[in-house]
């Protein structure tokens, strides 16, 4: 059920991308995170799925990897998809019909709202998980600390929250496979978790929850002797093994991100007041 996630897997390569400073990748994913909210049109999105392309070839992962972590959200892409296709009123009617009193309708603009969002969504989560597969969670904590340690100064520990960040992203893989093999053990009993209706679904996975949580606390308790026995936190000087650095490469990863952004923000701003519309230099009068 949950083999095909993910989410918190990192894949080891020795690529370029793998090799910039976490601290790099953290800002840039942010960077992404913010501007794919200010695209609007379907150049702005072929550009986004072009940066997207680049990065994952030069990361060289495989595909299927990257793809997978768009299917934990293909329920929610599904439904919102549906919302915005028969809610949105706007527009040219391009198909309706009724069904008893009420009249269902198709409109133009809610076709472009709903590729546009889907688009969006999509984008969005491929570029998040590119960050956790190119990623150690060790890096992504020592990354996240050294970006706030400004907030070390008004006495939050910024250590201790890169280190819970650490541990919930190594342990979500393990969580998963953990589920897969509880459902596996549960199905040899006889369990049936693709039957019934939702609620039949729902009870049927009782018995799934209840070991893995008792597992996870398990689980957290040993963790927590382990890093006391190790005596974790026993002084505040905490040396590192290995100190990012800002090289060449993280220049030209930060500039390449930049300018993809600056690229976003005059499409939508500039280029529409001085009457272009790449859009419509793309695609013609098809849109």
């Amino acid at each position: 059920m949950f083999k095909d996630v993910s989410f918190g897997q990192y894949y080891p390569t020795n690529s370029l991308v793998h090799r910039l400073d976490a601290r790099v990748k953290l800002f840039l994913t942010l960077l992404f995170i913010v501007v794919i909210f200010f695209v609007k049109s379907y150049f702005g999105f072929m550009l986004t799925a072009f940066v997207l392309l680049v990065v994952v070839l030069t990361a060289r992962l495989p595909m299927a990897s990257v793809l997978k972590s768009v299917r934990g959200i293909l329920f929610i892409i599904v439904f919102t998809s549906l919302l915005n296709l028969f809610f949105i009123k706007q527009g040219d009617v391009l198909v309706s019909w009724n069904i008893g009193r009420t009249m269902f309708a198709i409109t133009k603009t809610g076709v472009h709202t709903t590729i546009k969002m889907v688009l969006r969504l999509v984008l969005l989560i491929i570029g998040a998980s590119i960050l956790s597969l190119t990623t150690t969670p060790v890096q992504l904590a020592d990354g996240v600390e050294s970006l706030m340690s400004p907030l070390k100064l008004i006495k939050i520990p910024v250590r201790d929250i890169a280190m819970i960040m650490s541990i919930a992203l190594r342990f979500i893989p393990t969580l998963f496979e953990e589920t897969n093999k509880i459902i596996a053990a549960q199905k040899a009993r006889g369990a049936s978790f693709d039957t019934g209706n939702l609620f039949a679904r729902a009870k049927a996975m009782m018995p799934v929850l209840i070991p893995l949580f008792v597992n996870s606390f398990r689980r957290a308790d040993e963790l927590a002797f382990a890093m006391d026995a190790r005596c974790y936190n026993a002084t505040d000087k905490r040396t590192k093994m290995k100190k990012a650095k800002f090289g060449f490469g993280d220049a030209i990863a930060l500039l390449f991100i930049l300018s993809f952004a600056t690229v976003i923000m005059l499409d939508r701003y500039y280029f529409g007041t001085i009457g272009i519309d790449i859009d419509y230099m793309i695609f013609g009068g098809l849109l």
